[in-house]
């Protein structure tokens, strides 16, 4: 019996503070608690929030198309550079995309009262709230978020007690279909790592077969001053990859040393795939996980849906054998490293250092 990503974070109680979003409608300027500057608002990492954007416009991560014959050196290629790429032929239909984000934005209208009724609990992973990462930084983040692990009935009866199941059933195809993605896009990311046969079918037996996710659905409303503002401050992901739609307005930016936050415009039909820490430990940090925000817009409400990929809580990951070079990692379970995310956040990865 394995334990479920969810348990992995329920011993970690958030401040309601850091939970519940602003009643974005009665917002005519921007809250001081929602101001953020370069003078520490970045929490416990040296790089800020509102740093340097590139006066030129940079290079971007690559569009890869899934069905191409050089795709799996292209993947891997972009894991090692960029730790993202967008992926087309994914063989998740357009209409499926636009029917789960028109039910984001249905969910995401409603009154302030109404969502919060579907609030996360403390200890909890799944419902409406503000991003995990909030309670790490001194500023709060324009932003509001839906998660599901699973099922999305229990939060979703709360929100239209007589009318959920069309956006349960909705939410149940769309993961149906990333988790397929996920696995699919896992198996070429280890074939460009040069994973053998019988060291797929260890892996396979371990974990793979069994590796779940979440799916969190994201709104940034347009915002009165995004100069001085974020939507989702700086970090990296915890699990294998991520899987995230956006809709037509811009926002999502990556770290690129030595060039500053460069933006991963919305390509239609693409989605984006991101390498996680899991994944950076897997790989023995031969793939780059990467670092990123969201950066509001003054005009345009973003949307997002990100599935977060990962293997069960009692899963043990470690570099993987016969990758160059010496293990850079400790072995460590799922549940214990998420549980070192949640106190240290980008500290973590450091703390299980070799």
């Amino acid at each position: 019996m394995t334990t479920s990503l969810s348990n992995a974070y329920k011993d970690t109680n958030i401040h309601l503070n850091n939970i519940i979003p602003l009643d974005f409608g009665s917002i005519l300027q921007l809250p001081e608690s929602h101001v953020w500057t370069d003078d520490g608002d970045s929490g416990n990492d040296h790089r800020t929030c509102l740093a340097r954007q590139p006066r030129a416009e940079p290079a971007s991560p690559p569009v890869i198309d899934l069905r191409a014959p050089d795709a799996v050196g292209l993947v891997g290629d972009a894991c090692r550079w960029w730790g993202v790429f967008q992926v087309t032929n994914h063989e998740v239909s357009q209409d499926l995309v636009e029917v789960v984000e028109a039910h984001a934005r249905r969910l995401f209208e409603l009154p302030t009262y109404q969502k919060l009724k579907a609030l996360r609990a403390q200890n909890g992973v799944t419902g409406y709230g503000v991003a995990r990462i909030s309670p790490f930084f001194t500023k709060l983040m324009w932003h509001e978020g839906f998660t599901i692990m699973g099922s999305a009935m229990e939060h979703a009866k709360l929100l239209w007690p007589h009318h959920y199941e069309e956006f349960c059933d909705a939410m149940d195809k769309y993961q149906k279909k990333m988790k397929s993605l996920a696995y699919n896009i896992l198996l070429v990311m280890l074939k460009a790592l040069g994973v053998d046969e019988e060291d797929h079918e260890k892996l396979s037996s371990s974990f793979l077969y069994q590796s779940d996710g979440a799916l969190q659905l994201n709104s940034y409303p347009s915002c009165p001053n995004p100069s001085r503002a974020i939507g989702l401050a700086p970090h990296t992901d915890s699990l294998l990859l991520t899987i995230l739609h956006q809709n037509d307005t811009n926002g999502l930016q990556i770290m690129q040393e030595g060039v500053g936050w460069v933006p991963i415009r919305p390509t239609p039909g693409a989605l984006v795939v991101n390498i996680g820490d899991l994944m950076h430990i897997l790989s023995n940090a031969t793939f780059h996980n990467m670092y990123h925000r969201v950066v509001p817009n003054e005009m345009s409400h973003r949307f997002t849906m990100a599935y977060f990929y990962g293997p069960p809580a009692d899963s043990v990951l470690a570099p993987l054998p016969k990758l160059p070079g010496p293990p850079r990692f400790r072995a460590i379970t799922v549940k214990e490293y998420i549980g070192l995310k949640n106190k240290h956040l980008e500290k973590a990865l450091s703390i299980i250092q070799i």
